[in-house]
């Protein structure tokens, strides 16, 4: 951190420290908070492919829906980890601002859905949180009240700069390529190529999981961790998985296949103590597309930018 007239300001090539156990009582109530939010977003919007309708945004300021369509016109929901607030804004001009601080997911559910109340935007969501163990219906749900601003912030700054190695990642595809969003479900943000061929069902596989895995996809992202994963880390996988995936040689060397996630990994602080962080991203992103576009024959002649 470093000081301008008087305030302290991340650099912005600044990679924190990140340690879960530090922050993993705010994370799990952000996951919460920012599921509320999604769920609202994902009841108004319009379904488009692979879900793209649902996710978040990064934004000068934190995690923003973008325009949501109502009644009235459009809204936005923003979280705000610069001033702490989650502000409502609509195309009408009234807008709300409910402050972010220690409080359940219980209470802040009933705040968030009395301001939209207020606003005209009348929308049911379905209660239950997805993606996770035990989960706690938001209206019963006093067991998450966490909120460390320090960290909050810490992990959307991480996320600010993620996100513009990813966009310089992205930029290199000319197929079909996801935008780089952020997944309140899984509490993560991806960016995912697509090979323009459709997938074989998943047998077994939900309506949400078909709708993501319908096409052939090779996909990248950076998440906080949990489970057996003790720290943040970027990952990447190919759907459906060519064969000789997983003893693919991929780069830099500290990258690992876990063979119950199905996915590559390459820790967080491994990231931030390369000479090059952001080459070692890079790199990452590279060599695992590499490695499945290659093993599951892609035209990448035709799918990537050669100038």
């Amino acid at each position: 951190m470093e000081p301008e007239n008087g305030v302290f300001t991340a650099r912005p090539e600044s990679w924190a420290a990140l340690p879960l156990e530090a922050w993993q009582d705010t994370r799990d109530t952000l996951h919460m908070w920012t599921q509320i939010v999604g769920k609202v977003r994902l009841a108004l919007s319009p379904l488009i492919n692979h879900w793209w309708e649902v996710p978040l945004y990064i934004s000068p300021h934190g995690l923003t829906t973008s325009a949501i369509p109502y009644s009235g016109g459009v809204f936005e929901v923003e979280f705000d980890f610069l001033d702490h607030n989650l502000v409502i804004q609509t195309s009408q001009g009234p807008s709300k601002t409910i402050p972010l601080a220690p409080r359940s997911v219980a209470d802040f559910y009933q705040e968030f859905m009395e301001a939209l109340r207020s606003l005209g935007i009348e929308v049911k969501i379905w209660r239950m949180p997805v993606e996770i163990p035990h989960p706690i219906a938001f209206d019963r749900d006093v067991q998450h009240a966490a909120y460390d601003r320090e960290y909050a912030s810490r992990f959307w700054r991480i996320l600010v700069l993620v996100n513009t190695i990813f966009e310089q990642f992205r930029s290199r595809f000319i197929g079909k390529n996801s935008p780089v969003h952020f997944f309140w479900g899984s509490f993560d943000l991806p960016v995912t190529r697509f090979s323009g061929r459709r997938a074989p069902p998943r047998e077994g596989a939900d309506s949400i999981t078909r709708e993501a895995y319908s096409h052939e996809v090779i996909s990248a992202g950076f998440w906080p961790g949990g489970g057996d994963i003790k720290g943040a880390a970027f990952y990447a996988y190919a759907s459906p998985e060519p064969v000789g995936y997983a003893q693919a040689a991929v780069r830099p060397s500290q990258a690992f296949y876990h063979g119950q996630m199905k996915e590559f990994l390459l820790m967080y602080d491994d990231v931030r103590g390369h000479s090059s962080p952001r080459s070692a991203v890079l790199e990452f992103l590279q060599s695992t597309y590499e490695a499945g576009a290659n093993l599951g024959k892609w035209d990448r002649a035709e799918l990537e930018r050669t100038a």
